[in-house]
């Protein structure tokens, strides 16, 4: 049996691999691979719950997998295959049954098999079952923080509010600052996002604010007619997140505090006279947001958007949607 812990506590005391393999009587080879893979699973220190088997399973479930007499399951795609549209874990056992008893091997039963990906998706810090699809949701919200513009003939310092559209898949983002949050900058804002994303998800989730939502209500809110029949222009649905319930729309909120540390409190002190100006500021630094690499994961939001998410958003229409605005009066 590798002596997986006693080579990863050296290692992590700066102990060479050539020393290492001495120490331990394992090859250098084996020290190697060992080292190679806690790097690739993120294992950067140790605790007492990775005892010696547990960093063999952890490091090495193939293994175990063949030991056992069972067909080995790759993970890593499992987790891919899952986030395409309308794949789900019994399609992906089922497959896997076929494959393994196509080879003469033992496959796991259902419910081992998702409680392996559990386990998988919980040592990875993924969530499990996926939510979120490509291009099946846009979440969108009011940022909490404001800018400010200044009136170059009174001095006085004029809020600037920031609205944020995110893409939960990829965490592709837009950003705009507007001079209040009634309704028509509110639909400006959707559409100025779905153009720049070059088109238009499957469902929007907004907040139940009053712009969007004229009546929360718990089971069917009561939208405001101008914002559902900009949905029906664009051909999807809105389904308004439930009141108290920030995981509804978890995407957008973490990518507030984001956008908030990012971009708006570096602009805080940034003395601008017009609303182009300071959005321009704001694109500059939405685009390094999108285009930096991520750092648990490959690629970055933009590079992850354009090969995996934007062909599943649906065309937008040829023409721009033409607001309206409603009243109801008395006669």
């Amino acid at each position: 049996m590798v002596n997986c812990r006693k080579i990863l506590e050296l290692y992590f005391e700066g102990v060479s691999q050539r020393t290492i393999s001495s120490s331990t009587g394992h090859s250098r080879n084996t020290v190697s691979n060992v080292v190679q893979r806690a790097k690739k699973l993120g294992v950067e220190s140790l605790n007492d719950t990775m005892t010696n088997p547990w960093l063999e399973v952890f490091l090495f479930p193939e293994k175990q997998a063949v030991e056992k007499g069972y067909f080995p399951v790759d993970w890593e795609k499992v987790h891919k295959e899952l986030q395409k549209k309308n794949v789900t874990l019994a399609l992906l056992h089922h497959e896997y049954a076929m494959e393994a008893r196509d080879g003469g091997k033992i496959p796991y039963a259902y419910r081992t098999f998702c409680e392996n990906y559990g386990k998988y998706a919980k040592k990875y810090k993924l969530t499990m079952p996926i939510r979120r699809k490509p291009g099946e949701v846009m979440e969108v919200d009011w940022a909490g923080s404001t800018l400010q513009i200044i009136d170059r003939s009174t001095g006085e310092k004029i809020p600037a509010y920031v609205f944020i559209a995110t893409l939960p898949y990829s965490q592709f983002s837009y950003v705009e600052a507007f001079l209040d949050m009634k309704s028509a900058n509110w639909l400006i804002a959707h559409i100025h996002a779905l153009e720049y994303f070059g088109g238009v998800p499957e469902t929007l989730v907004p907040d139940n604010l009053k712009t969007g939502v004229t009546k929360a209500h718990r089971e069917e809110p009561l939208l405001n007619e101008a914002y559902r029949e900009f949905a029906d222009y664009y051909r999807t649905v809105i389904v308004p997140s439930r009141v108290r319930r920030p995981k509804d729309k978890a995407s957008v909120e973490g990518t507030v505090g984001y956008i908030s540390r990012q971009i708006i409190a570096p602009l805080r002190n940034y003395q601008c006279f017009h609303l182009e100006d300071l959005n321009q500021q704001i694109f500059e630094k939405l685009e390094e947001i999108n285009t930096i690499d991520f750092q648990k994961r490959p690629g970055s939001r933009k590079k992850v958007f354009e090969e995996e998410e934007k062909s599943y958003l649906q065309q937008l229409p040829q023409t721009r949607y033409k607001l309206a605005e409603w009243k109801t009066a008395k006669v």
